[in-house]
């Protein structure tokens, strides 16, 4: 039995893998802060406890998940000059990856539907948008991505592996597992990879729908001030979702004849690194309350920090 899987390597020479460790560190503590600050402040201040700021708060859980799964065993690798995974932490790691992507999409799926309600059926919005129907959409995208990565992971690791023990890419993933099987061997994960795809081009379309139907509502809006509002509530989210489906299609439908190792660690970093560091950034650019928010959540941490100091100075 496979008992190990080597990983790509990012540099060859110990100073490249000091400064991929250092870049990778930085990225992991801006998405730890942003995300972090994010989930403290939409659970500490009241005026937050909205559903969109619910499913901020479920988004921001899910980014964290899916950036501590890649980033810091390839900071461990750098780190320690080795490129090894064993069998069960590159199982964990191919489970953890889809589940928290998957969910991750079925959750902005269910937040294009919160926006819909909001601007296109404002008056319904705390019928149809109330705390158990929250509740229940966000612990449908949980899952929904729970069941996606367990069918994926146990039916890829299911494959007779006789292609080497190499892993094209640096950390753990179904396509790169498959090139690794056996000819013909892998057509049934194939499979499940296609209806995967179809029904997350469902999502796509309900999503550019909703927006369709969105931007028809914010346009018939008479005054700028309400239009502007409306536009601040939405952007946010379509930005994440550009960001989130844009990344993935490419690297998922680029032509063959564009496929190298260098493009592939690129798109990966892209899909896998990216979204989870820039979201809390995009989700804080324009939105005041949340901005107020972070505001009273850094002034208390540093006031917290100044009286721990003074005490233990005492």
């Amino acid at each position: 039995m496979r008992t190990a899987f080597l990983l790509l390597a990012f540099a060859d020479t110990w100073e490249l893998q000091l400064l991929h460790f250092t870049l990778f560190l930085g990225i992991y503590l801006a998405a730890l802060l942003g995300n972090g600050l994010i989930i403290t402040a939409v659970a500490c201040d009241h005026r937050l406890h909205t559903p969109m700021y619910f499913f901020l708060f479920n988004l921001s859980v899910l980014d964290l998940g899916t950036i501590s799964t890649t980033v810091p065993k390839s900071m461990v690798n750098s780190l320690w000059d080795t490129r090894a995974i064993s069998y069960s932490g590159c199982a964990a790691q191919i489970f953890s990856f889809a589940f928290f992507m998957s969910a991750e999409y079925c959750l902005l799926t269910v937040m294009a539907y919160d926006r819909f309600i909001a601007i296109c059926k404002p008056l319904h919005y705390g019928t149809l948008m109330g705390s158990r129907a929250c509740v229940r959409m966000a612990a449908a995208a949980w899952a929904s991505g729970f069941l996606h990565a367990l069918v994926h992971t146990a039916n890829t690791f299911s494959i007779p592996l006789c292609q080497g023990n190499t892993v094209d890419q640096f950390f753990c993933e179904v396509p790169q597992i498959l090139q690794l099987s056996c000819s013909d061997s892998y057509l049934r994960e194939v499979g499940l990879l296609v209806v995967s795809a179809c029904l997350t081009f469902g999502c796509f379309i309900f999503i550019v729908l909703s927006y369709v139907q969105i931007f028809t509502a914010v346009l018939r809006i008479p005054s700028e001030q309400g239009r502007h509002k409306a536009f601040s509530m939405c952007l946010p989210h379509l930005a994440v979702v550009f960001l989130f489906v844009s990344t993935d299609l490419f690297a998922y439908l680029k032509p063959p004849s564009l496929s190298s190792l260098a493009l592939e660690l690129v798109l990966a970093l892209l899909y896998s690194v990216v979204p989870p560091t820039l979201n809390p950034l995009i989700y804080s650019m324009r939105n005041k309350e949340l901005k107020d928010a972070l505001r009273k959540v850094i002034s208390w941490t540093f006031f917290s920090s100044g009286n721990i100091a003074i005490v233990l100075h005492k």
